[in-house]
This record gives structure tokens, C-alpha cells and sequence, in this order.
């Protein structure tokens, strides 16, 4: 028998609702920073397995709303009471459990299971976080309550066992090889805004939107290029897949997050494009010993020079390592090309 269903999230602002998202579901589907009422929309991650799926419901912090903006925030958060299979109440050490009880007794009315998560506990000591269960036994006496850290995932394992424990029976409700709702436009726009959240105060309004006006979507692709006897010569094309769909920082430095399929999957004609273009861009920046471009293949086989890397890694498993592994060049005598064909320039 398959069982799946929809796993919605909620609870007030800045209590880790993304954090907690992204680690059940295994992929970074929503932003999070430490500013509160970063995620701004309902979000979907779905979990899959041959068996089931999990349609886990990411929403903007709940509270008493002062503009336009808070009200749409708030009605996300509202319609998420609604169409629960399992509703998962994330709370903290530091909230008191009075902050919200208008949208507390709402969730008490509820006839569907209620996993109450006190996230942060390593913020605290057990005394405390006895009185507060106690505390939350009282205003939810149906939930279930659990424990938990998101960052270091203590007791997550056993909130997605729970979860799988109470989840009905019935045919999924997406493709088993998707993994959110939106597409990746969206995700560039909301990437684009964490920085934004994170690196900058009041240069910007905290309630900032991105707008993408561009969006080339297509393959991304990198090319090594070195210097053989005087001349840029470019190495097998990499096509880099990540298995979110956005190669970011986590999809970069994750193990296992991305495939590097070497040489790409392109025929001799693209190849030959993408790796003149690499080649053109090297030599207009005035490039010298080992470097790296990136490149974007859009639907049309038009490609377009995302950046040149100047100083690429150069660890065993980095790309230009792997260019080169796919040419015969082993990593040792990569090294030794590097130094022979590097030259010292006095000016």
C-alpha cells in the first residue's frame, strides 16, 4: 500500500520552520537566515521513496499583521490549518507559549495529528525545557510534543519517523521525481534575496523582492583551459547537474548533491562552441597558466560566459582535475604541466 499526503509547517516567526524544512526533506528548498519573516510564501519540498510521498508545506512566520505584505504572509501560514494530513507546530526555548493564542486555539481545533517540535534545546537545560513541555501539554493537550535542533539534527530522525508512522494511505499526489512545486526561476529570486538579508541592513528595505527580468535556463556547463606550448587549449567540456536544480553554495560543497558528467553530454558541434567561447574569453581577459569558465547552454544551444575562475581548485577532486582525468592526464602530471608551463613576470 503507498501512503501519501501533506506535511504542513508552521509556527511564529524565526523559529527555524526553513531550517527544519530543508534537513526532512534533504534538499535546501527554502531560504533561511537569522532575520525573522525571511520566507515570504508557502513552500514545497516533496520527499519520495518507492513506497510514499511526503509533501512537506514550508510558511512565513504567523503574526499580527502590519501592511499588505504580512496579511498575504498571514494567510499563507492560515491556509496551511486547512489542508493538513499532519500538522508539524514548530516553537522554541526562547518563545513563550502565550506569544500567539489566537492562532494557538486554531490549532487546537484541529482533528488531524499535531507534532509540536520546541526546536533550539541546545539553547537551554533540561529544567527548563521539562516546565515549558509542561506548559505545552496544557494549551495543546492532543499534540504530540517532541523535542528537537534542526541545525544539529537531533530527534529529526524520529520526527520524520512519526511522520511516516501517521501518514495516510493513498496515491501520490506529484511525480516521484519531483522535488517542490515552484520552478527554479523562483529559486534564483529567492537566493538572490537571501544575500540580500544576510550581508545588508538598512542599505535596503528589509521587505525587498527580487525581480529576475532574464532568465536563461539551460545547461551549465565549465571548461578548463591551459597553456600547452604557448596556447589556450581547452579540456573536455564538464556538465554540472545539481540535484536541486540550482548550483549553489550547498549543491557545491555537499557530497553527493551534484553530478559532474564528463565529457558533457553534447555533440561535437556544441562542444566545439562552448569550448572556442571558453577559450575567446581567456584570452580577452589576459589569462595566463590554468583557468576555469563557466558556461550557461540555453534550449537553443546558444551559450553565454557566466564568469572566468583565474585561480581554480586544484584539489583531486576539483573540476580541472576531472577535465584532465578525462583526457589521460593524471593528477600528478597535472601538476607538473602547471609548474613547467608557469613563467615569472618581473614587471
Amino acid at each position: 500500500m503507498h501512503k501519501a499526503g501533506f506535511v504542513n509547517i508552521v509556527g511564529n516567526p524565526n523559529v527555524g520552520k526553513s531550517t527544519l524544512m530543508n534537513v526532512l526533506v534533504g534538499e535546501r528548498v527554502s531560504i533561511a537566515t537569522f532575520k525573522a519573516q525571511t520566507t515570504r510564501h508557502r513552500i514545497m519540498g516533496i520527499y519520495n521513496t518507492d513506497d510514499m510521498q511526503i509533501v512537506f508545506s514550508d510558511t512565513p512566520g504567523v503574526l499580527k499583521p502590519n501592511y499588505k505584505l504580512q496579511e498575504s504572509m498571514l494567510n499563507f501560514s492560515t491556509s496551511a490549518l486547512t489542508d493538513a494530513d499532519i500538522l508539524l507546530y514548530v516553537t522554541d526555548v526562547i518563545e513563550t507559549p502565550d506569544k500567539n493564542n489566537e492562532f494557538v486555539e486554531k490549532v487546537r481545533q484541529m482533528t488531524v495529528p499535531v507534532l509540536l517540535l520546541i526546536n533550539k534545546i541546545d539553547l537551554t537545560d533540561q529544567e527548563k525545557l521539562v516546565e515549558l513541555v509542561e506548559d505545552w501539554k496544557t494549551l495543546l493537550p492532543q499534540a504530540e510534543i517532541i523535542p528537537i535542533s534542526a541545525t544539529s539534527k537531533f530527534n529529526v530522525d524520529y520526527v520524520m519517523k512519526r511522520i511516516k508512522e501517521l501518514l495516510p494511505d493513498s496515491p501520490p499526489y506529484f511525480e516521484k521525481d519531483q522535488w517542490t512545486d515552484k520552478p527554479a526561476r523562483f529559486f534564483v529570486n529567492e537566493i538572490i534575496r537571501e544575500k540580500i538579508l544576510l550581508y545588508y541592513d538598512k542599505e535596503i528595505p528589509y521587505a525587498v523582492e527580487v525581480v529576475v527580468e532574464e532568465f536563461i535556463q539551460g545547461k551549465e556547463l565549465t571548461v578548463a583551459i591551459m597553456q600547452d606550448g604557448g596556447m589556450a587549449v581547452a579540456l573536455p567540456v564538464i556538465n554540472i547537474v545539481p540535484h536541486s536544480g540550482v548550483y549553489d553554495f550547498h549543491s557545491k560543497y555537499t557530497k553527493g548533491e551534484t553530478e559532474y558528467l564528463v565529457p558533457a553530454p553534447l555533440d561535437k558541434e556544441t562542444t566545439r562552441h562552448v569550448q572556442e567561447l571558453a577559450v575567446a574569453t581567456y584570452k580577452v581577459l589576459g589569462c595566463s597558466g590554468v583557468a576555469r569558465v563557466d558556461v550557461m547552454l540555453d534550449e537553443a544551444g546558444k551559450g553565454y560566459v557566466l564568469e572566468a575562475n583565474t585561480v581554480p581548485g586544484m584539489t583531486a577532486t576539483s573540476l580541472v582535475p576531472k577535465a584532465a582525468a578525462a583526457v589521460g592526464i593524471s593528477f600528478p602530471d597535472l601538476c607538473e604541466k602547471i609548474l613547467l608551463s608557469a613563467s615569472l613576470n618581473d614587471k
